[in-house]
């Protein structure tokens, strides 16, 4: 019985202790329940909060009244367009002044008028003995004239040159007096002396070489001296070729001066092939980048074959380096000669091709009316006159300062 007993006994109603249990456990649900709700009704009752009134917006500027628009200006009518001009006529292209009429210092005047003194007192004192007395040009004052010219080495073929042109001239003006006979001869003059108006001086084809010939005597070396400080002064620079190896002390001399100069020199020894001191003077100026190169050469004309092979070989062999080389021959007379100093350039002309003339020692002779006859028969010109023994008494001939210092003493 027992046995069933306990079998059966689990159908049996719980006991209060579990009961009691499951009231908490439902009581506690209910608790929880009550405790959300009563929250959710706290959050009922409790008023919201009232929010916060927004800020009235300011109001908004007035916006400015915009200004009037300015009333448009009229437009002023357009100009009537200017005939276009006619196109001027294009300059003619002037000539580009040579290098020595640039850089050659302007004639000195003073130094000129007093190297001529001589020469101009007494032609101009054998033209008053002429015309004194004369009311006219007649015959015997154009004998008188003829002679005064060919006294003064102006030479006989200038001379007569000069008188035709003064015949042709007096016999157009019948009332020429004896008195205006200086301005027509002063014209004359100025025509017939020849001006070369080439520029041959290029300084850009560096270096010019100027081969200097003449006879010993009339002041070649001097002259080389003078040139080489008149182009140092003018900031070019300079070298100096000794080829005269032929006469005694030449090398010595030239040494001198072109220490007085203050440029340079190339020397050999004395008896030395004159082609090859040209040869190394202008080897070194184009290695060393010289502006101007100056060879000096033997003065001797005794045999004018040897003179011509000399200076034909001194020319070729410079050849071999420039091609231009000599640019100038120039030709170194002495003014005191007279005559002597034409004749000289005469043979000097056919041995060689002079280019350019220096007339020295005219500042202690009457015989400056050479210069007009060289000029005139040769057609070489002038290029400069020697003015005295200083190193910078060398002036750039100009025929109209010349002619002006030749006349200086025609109303004296």
């Amino acid at each position: 019985m027992n046995f069933f007993k306990r079998l059966f006994s689990w159908k049996k109603k719980p006991s209060k202790i579990e009961d009691e249990q499951e009231d908490e456990i439902v009581d506690s649900d209910d608790n929880k329940i009550d405790k959300k709700e009563s929250k959710k009704l706290k959050k009922i009752a409790e008023p919201e909060p009232e929010p916060e009134p927004e800020p009235e917006p300011e109001p908004e500027p007035e916006p400015e009244p915009e200004p009037e628009p300015e009333p448009e200006p009229e437009p002023e009518p357009e100009p009537e367009p200017e005939p276009e001009p006619e196109p001027e006529p294009e300059p003619e292209k002037k000539k580009k002044v040579g290098f020595f009429k640039r850089l050659f210092k302007k004639t000195d005047k003073e130094n000129l008028d007093k190297s001529l003194e001589k020469t101009s007192k007494s032609f101009f004192d054998k033209i008053k003995k002429a015309v004194v007395g004369k009311t006219k040009v007649d015959v015997q004052v154009l004998d008188d004239l003829e002679e005064i010219l060919i006294t003064s080495d102006v030479g006989v073929k200038t001379t007569i040159k000069i008188i035709e042109s003064i015949e042709e001239r007096v016999a157009k003006d019948k009332y020429t007096n004896a008195q205006e006979l200086d301005v027509i001869l002063k014209e004359e003059i100025g025509n017939i002396i020849y001006d070369d108006k080439k520029e041959d001086f290029n300084i850009n084809d560096k270096p010019y070489v100027i081969l200097v010939v003449g006879v010993n005597g009339v002041g070649k070396t001097t002259s080389i001296g003078k040139l080489a400080k008149f182009f140092k002064s003018q900031g070019l620079s300079v070298l100096i070729g000794a080829a005269d190896t032929f006469r005694a002390a030449a090398i010595e001399q030239l040494e001198e001066w072109s220490g007085r100069a203050e440029v340079d020199l190339i020397k050999q020894k004395m008896g030395s092939d004159p082609a090859s001191v040209s040869f190394d003077t202008l080897n070194s100026a184009i290695n060393k980048d010289y502006d101007v190169v100056i060879i000096d050469t033997a003065g001797r004309l005794h045999n004018k074959v040897n003179l011509m092979n000399e200076l034909s070989k001194i020319s070729r062999v410079m050849q071999k380096l420039k091609q231009e080389a000599p640019h100038e021959i120039l030709l170194v007379l002495d003014g005191s000669t007279g005559q002597n100093a034409y004749e000289q350039a005469k043979q000097f002309s056919e041995v060689t091709k002079v280019t350019s003339m220096m007339v020295t020692k005219l500042d202690g002779t009457a015989k400056g009316g050479v210069v007009i006859g060289i000029s005139d028969q040769l057609n070489i010109p002038i290029k400069y006159i020697g003015t005295g023994e200083s190193i910078d008494d060398i002036e750039l001939f100009d025929k109209v300062d010349f002619v002006e210092s030749f006349f200086q003493n025609k109303s004296k």
